[in-house]
């Protein structure tokens, strides 16, 4: 179920657009201010960002400077060219200007989506971990580890989709593409042995194994 975040202080408009979502199958969230989205992000990587400009605190301009390997469409009824113009130039997928169709948005919503399924490039980052999809490369508090093919696969899965739990199935047949010779007997110890090396550079564990379920990343300790 894809996750989309609603950063929009209006609550007559988030809340339209929530039960809209919801019954496109869209699993949603709401950030009432640019600060509250930024905490969010923190700790969540949605699948797309639905952006609010005219936000208490830190405005949607701010907070899309912020944002990194999540496609955004902004939502604003500024409608001068100039101020689309700057907000694709700084990395927002698409501009809706409001009032807005829903119809309309919710097919850009499904561009968007289906366009960051078929990317496979981008930085994606949970806590301290940062994952360059495009160089393979993962560093945990600016410490480059060096994963193997299975745990890149692993950790790449988890981090997109972080606090929710994988099954060791549903793990086997998402990293299939990735990483083909991964077995059942032997991924306990492809995530322990990806456990052990993100904990040395970061000082926490970052995945936790939900007992009777699988697996998740969540940060637990400090350094």
């Amino acid at each position: 179920m894809k996750h989309i975040l609603i950063v929009d202080d209006d609550v007559h408009i988030g809340n339209l657009l929530e039960e809209a979502l919801g019954q496109e199958g869209y699993r949603t969230s709401r950030a009432y201010s640019g600060t509250e989205a930024v905490m969010i992000l923190e700790k969540s990587r949605p699948d797309l960002i639905l952006l609010d400009l005219m936000l208490p605190g830190m405005s949607g301009e701010e907070v899309l400077e912020k944002i990194r390997g999540i496609p955004v469409i902004v939502l604003s009824a500024k409608a001068e060219t100039v101020s689309k113009v700057n907000l694709l130039m700084s990395g927002a997928m698409d501009y809706v200007t409001k009032p807005f169709d829903l119809k309309e948005l919710l097919a850009r919503i499904r561009v968007q989506l289906r366009s960051a399924e078929n990317s496979s490039g981008g930085v994606w980052t949970y806590d301290e971990i940062s994952l360059d999809t495009v160089n393979r490369t993962v560093s945990v508090c600016g410490i480059e580890i060096h994963p193997t093919r299975t745990e890149f696969a692993i950790l790449k899965l988890l981090i997109r989709h972080p606090q929710q739990v994988y099954t060791k199935s549903q793990l086997l047949d998402k990293i299939s593409a990735d990483t083909p010779d991964c077995t059942d007997s032997s991924l306990k110890i492809h995530i322990s042995n990806l456990r052990k090396k993100l904990r040395e550079a970061g000082g926490k564990d970052y995945i936790e194994a939900v007992w009777g379920i699988g697996f998740k990343l969540e940060c637990r300790g400090q350094k």
